[in-house]
């Protein structure tokens, strides 16, 4: 039956393969009944303790495991994360894995736990001990499934048997480690698992974990770990929340208990089940970063802690340089990161659509002027985080296709070239992107955009028809508000001069240039702003004429200037708009 499930073909008549009535093949999981609970009028407000098991959970589920060099290079990038805790190997099982955890424990930090995992077997709890001998801080690790189905089904044990095994188990690797008194230089801590823990009955897994406290003996400097694993994700988040807190209200000395949570992913609720956990008492949260582990994965330990950085809560995780991290595990894990993975993925800080864009960059726009006023505080549309935090760039954020609109494009010219279009500049300018959009038929690249705004708005000196030589304006002595302008125009690489008159330099120019194209333009739309700071500052301006074409209708045109002076960026602007004239044979020259 399994061997076939990828052989399957598609259904064609509905209900051919899913079951119209789930329920005679499956059954709602019950969870412990808890009236009280408290966990969902609680929050989070400090981070848990981490232990990263990518090397570990993550390792073992990879389709092409790690060497030993992409090992250390991933454990040296944990470190730099900043992780205190990281579960490093399963040294009985082989060579390779024991070598390992020595070169992790002659290179950890004196504050950093070196955590190894071991079945409750004599042999392999000995093997698991000498490899870590000599560590500064050592986690011993064990398990035991707990859950009816494996200690009937696969282990055919009682729950007394498996009571006496954990107890047995836990007393050996006292004897090993803190009992013994060469080991003292160690500081050792036990982490106990009872496995399937989401699917064991809670008041059982309370009852094994008892009988280990007993034996180990925890104190409150030294607390023992139970960890409690969603082995398997078989309910929503909320049951294994009421199943932590259930597990924190009974258990004794809980002063003397680090009690931990270990999601997976299988319902898709690792996060959800990871943080709800932590609301219920939870002290610590294993898992892996990207997300990675058996089936679906262990919980993303990146979403979990950077969830938290966006509530104002420091994870005391550093993923200031998420592109590297990405690097490191696309190349040792040789799975590659999600485009839509939260936080990580490459297009979760970009948005296409145009409603989105448009509220992202009036969000930019406010947040200067508060930050202006000394208000730090994010609040951007669409981004819960500051893509500058994980050391991405605000040109990442906005990305244009033609289902985008006019604060797309505005965007990636104001964030390339400083030039803050006004609005009736952004529509003109989004229907030119969206046409060559879908001429392309994909996302336009910023150089791409650039490029469109330059030939359609923005003088080229090299390949301009007409150019702008010299000026100069005087006063009208016939009209005392007015101005006489004369100007040097080269066209075709010819000298000529043009005259014109109006009430300042840019109507004077705009009449010279009606002159000499026999053509009737008029200013519709002028706006302008400074371009830089300082002594470097240029003016930047934006200028629609309007004219009649041959077939008798008024149309419109923009352009844009920068130069130093005003009156000279805003000739500039009508000198484009007149090449581009030129270039599509609105005019001639």
């Amino acid at each position: 039956m399994f061997k076939s499930m990828r052989l399957m073909k598609a259904a064609k008549q509905p209900f051919a393969n899913m079951l119209r009535d789930p329920s005679s093949k499956y059954k709602p999981f019950k969870g412990v009944s808890l009236p009280n609970r408290t966990w969902p009028n609680k929050s989070i407000t400090k981070a848990p303790r981490w232990l990263s098991t990518d090397l570990r959970d993550g390792n073992q589920a990879l389709p092409d495991p790690m060497s030993i060099p992409e090992k250390k290079e991933y454990f040296h990038k944990l470190l730099e994360l900043g992780f205190k805790e990281i579960e490093v190997s399963f040294p009985s099982a082989s060579q390779t894995d024991f070598d390992f955890t020595r070169y992790a424990v002659e290179n950890a930090p004196a504050d950093v736990s070196i955590q190894v995992l071991t079945q409750s077997r004599e042999p392999l709890i000995r093997r698991t001990v000498e490899s870590v001998k000599g560590a500064k801080k050592a986690t011993i690790h064990t398990y035991l499934a707990t859950s009816d189905v494996f200690r009937d089904v696969v282990f055919n044990m009682s729950k007394e048997d498996a009571i006496a095994k954990a107890i047995e188990t836990t007393k050996l690797v006292r004897s090993l480690t803190k009992d013994d008194p060469n080991m003292q230089e160690t500081e050792w801590t036990f982490e106990f698992s009872p496995e399937c823990f989401s699917d064991t009955p809670t008041e059982f897994a309370v009852e094994i974990c008892e009988a280990v406290k007993k034996a180990w003996e925890p104190t409150v400097e030294n607390p023992i770990i139970f960890n409690l694993p969603a082995t398997v994700e078989v309910a929503s988040p909320n049951i294994y929340a009421d199943q932590i807190e259930y597990f924190c209200n009974e258990i004794s000395e809980r002063e003397k208990v680090c009690v931990s949570v270990h999601p997976h992913n299988d319902r898709g609720c690792g996060v959800a089940a990871a943080e709800l956990g932590v609301m219920a008492g939870a002290d610590r949260v294993e898992g892996c970063l990207f997300g990675n582990g058996e089936r679906t994965g262990n919980v993303d330990l990146i979403t979990v802690a950077l969830n938290m950085y966006t509530q104002g809560i420091s994870p005391n995780l550093d993923f200031s340089d998420i592109e590297s991290l990405i690097d490191v595990s696309e190349r040792c894990n040789k799975i590659q990161v999600h485009p839509r993975a939260p936080y990580s993925g490459s297009l979760v800080v970009c948005a296409f659509s145009g409603s989105h864009q448009d509220a992202i960059k009036k969000g930019f726009n406010k947040a200067e002027k508060r930050l202006a006023q000394g208000d730090t505080k994010w609040a951007i549309p669409y981004l819960p985080l500051d893509p500058k935090d994980i050391g991405r760039s605000y040109e990442a954020v906005i990305r244009v296709n033609s289902q985008s609109g006019k604060g797309g494009a505005a965007w990636v010219i104001l964030r390339s070239l400083g030039l803050d279009m006004p609005r009736p500049l952004q529509v003109d300018f989004s229907s030119i992107v969206q046409t060559e959009a879908d001429k392309v038929g994909r996302e336009l690249k910023t150089e791409e955009i650039i490029q469109l705004f330059k030939k359609q708005y923005l003088d080229s000196e090299e390949s301009s028809v007409v150019k702008l030589v010299d000026y100069d304006v005087s006063k009208n002595k016939d009209n005392e508000t007015g101005r006489i302008l004369n100007a040097e125009i080269s066209i075709d690489g010819v000298n000529s001069n043009v005259s014109g008159k109006g009430n300042g330099p840019i109507s004077a120019f705009v009449d010279a240039i009606s002159s000499r194209f026999n053509t009737h333009f008029e200013v519709v739309n002028y706006v302008e702003h400074s371009l830089g700071s300082g002594s470097q500052v240029k003016a930047a301006t934006y200028i629609e004429l309007s004219y009649i074409n041959d077939k008798g209708t008024k149309v419109k045109q923009w352009g844009c200037g920068i130069r130093s002076d005003v009156s000279e960026a805003s000739m500039q602007a009508i000198v484009s708009i007149v090449n581009t004239l030129i270039e599509t044979k609105q005019i001639s020259a």
